[in-house]
């Protein structure tokens, strides 16, 4: 009876750190940020095209890979999305729930990690650190694919654990280590890299005692590979395009495959110590201004972290920070060898968070409790500060930048007739989700300003002519930006504002 109250008592931190994570997650969900990025838009629009039609965009099968833009886009999150648009519609907080719901599950399973890796004082400090994190808060509300890369990561590791435990988990690990591959195509050489440095680590220390339920984890991780390997095949000319009734593996207009390069080395890692050490890359969805992406004090306690964890790992026997240690080193090397910002990096930032939470935990363990509410006091006002900041100012900041108020605009222009002329400052994707327009529809009508080109601009589809210049002598309709307001105020049209755009309608 003891025993089970002390568990009970031992979990209400965790109880806490879970529910500050929720809050900063949940809280006005859908609303803040406003408007839409377009990445988010068009993978929005592409799981309602295979939700409604079978096909995505570009008429393709359920695709391995998404030929959005020209050259392509993940997958997974418009998967993942399609249940969720087939139970409430296509809406901007329901093409996010995917994201929102790995990035809290990520948090408490972060904690199970962290157990597991450092033990549970650390696990706290990490789940806490997690939980409240700037960089995991914005990544958590909206939907830019790649960015369930982490999560996905995690969960494989998190599993990997067990099935070292017990081998039945080893398959579920290969599933969620499989589906990261579909959440982001940079990490395709680095899983199995990853993968292999793992077991040599967990073999050569006898922790991989038996080798139940690798073949199985094995041959499914091949499984869910193979549909990308073909996919590489015939994007290098090797086969041609594969259509079937069930799939597809579709030939992109432009393969982005020089994104990963030996060449730039110093270069990269110049920048992604710039990122590191300003704790910013400049992009407002990616960066939480003043408030770092982890938090300043956590760059020294991941330091002091890793240097624990350096020297744990150099004793004999096992010793599981090892596994972390790997995980961070798959980090940097995708930061070495392509151009990076946060989101193009964001691998690395887990591994982070849990060196300073094995920082955090090592203070915890040197100066007690006193030491610790310290920290987590400091730590809880930097929070509240933060969310203050992200719900007034960040709010205001980025709504303009994912163009609050078009979703208004497009919905009160297509009630008019005729042709809808937009501000080119809106890219198609966002004209695509807001209007619904049918993707045979899209297919038939759609013209680009360049094709086939790497990234894609239509310049016009179904009532929508995309660009202003002599629009105020032949429109009855725009949609315009701030900018393009005085021509039509001249033409004598009548405006109506919606957030950040206005509607121009001729008199």
């Amino acid at each position: 009876m003891e025993r089970r109250a002390a568990g009970r008592k031992l979990n209400i931190p965790l109880l806490l750190i879970l529910a500050a994570g929720l809050f900063a997650r949940l809280w006005l969900f859908g609303s803040v940020p406003g408007g839409l990025n377009q990445d988010e838009a068009f993978a929005g629009y592409e799981a309602w095209s295979l939700l409604s039609t079978g096909r995505d965009s570009a008429g393709y099968v359920f695709p391995v890979y998404l030929t959005a833009w020209g050259s392509g886009m993940n997958v997974l999150e418009s998967l993942l999305m399609i249940p969720f648009i087939a139970l409430f519609g296509l809406k901007v907080w329901v093409i996010r729930l995917p994201q929102l719901i790995v990035g809290c599950l990520s948090v408490w399973v972060l904690y199970l990690t962290g157990r597991r890796l450092l033990g549970e004082r650390a696990a706290l400090a990490s789940a806490f650190l997690l939980a409240i994190c700037p960089w995991h808060v914005l990544l958590s509300r909206w939907g830019l694919e790649s960015n369930l890369a982490p999560g996905f990561l995690l969960f494989g590791l998190y599993f990997f654990l067990r099935g070292l435990e017990d081998g039945r988990f080893f398959p579920l690990s290969a599933l969620l280590y499989g589906l990261s591959l579909y959440a982001y195509a940079t990490v395709w050489p680095f899983v199995p890299l990853l993968l292999a440095l793992q077991l040599d680590i967990c073999a050569a220390s006898g922790k991989l005692r038996s080798g139940k339920g690798l073949l199985p984890a094995g041959l499914l991780l091949f499984a869910l590979a193979l549909p990308l390997l073909l996919f590489l095949a015939v994007n290098e000319g090797l086969l041609p395009e594969i259509r079937t009734p069930f799939f597809s593996v579709p030939k992109l207009l432009v393969m982005r495959s020089g994104e990963i390069s030996l060449r730039h080395i110093p270069e990269n890692l110049k920048n992604l110590l710039a990122i590191l050490l300003r704790q910013s890359d400049s992009l407002p969805w990616n960066s939480a201004g003043s408030f770092g992406l982890l938090y300043w004090p956590s760059l020294p306690l991941a330091l002091l972290g890793l240097a624990l964890a350096l020297r744990r790992s150099f004793r004999r026997g096992w010793h599981p920070e090892s596994l972390l240690l790997v995980n961070l080193l798959m980090g940097l090397l995708l930061g070495a060898l392509i151009s990076v910002n946060v989101n193009r990096v964001n691998i690395l930032f887990i591994p982070l968070v849990l060196l300073a939470g094995l920082g955090a935990g090592w203070i915890w363990d040197r100066t007690g409790r006193k030491g610790a509410l310290a920290l987590a006091a400091a730590y809880t006002v930097l929070f509240l500060c933060f969310e203050s900041w992200y719900f007034t100012d960040y709010r205001e900041r980025i709504g303009p930048l994912f163009h609050e108020g078009l979703d208004q605009a497009v919905e009160a222009a297509l009630a008019e007739e005729g042709p809808v002329y937009v501000s080119d400052t809106v890219l198609y994707p966002e004209l695509l989700f807001y209007s619904r327009t049918p993707p045979e529809e899209f297919r038939e009508t759609v013209t680009y300003e360049r094709y086939p080109a790497a990234y894609l601009r239509a310049r016009s589809f179904g009532r929508f002519r995309i660009g202003l210049k002599g629009a105020a002598e032949k429109a009855g309709c725009a949609i315009l930006a701030p900018e393009d307001i005085g021509a039509f105020l001249e033409a004598g049209f009548t405006l109506k504002s919606y957030g950040n755009f206005t509607l121009a309608l001729r008199e």
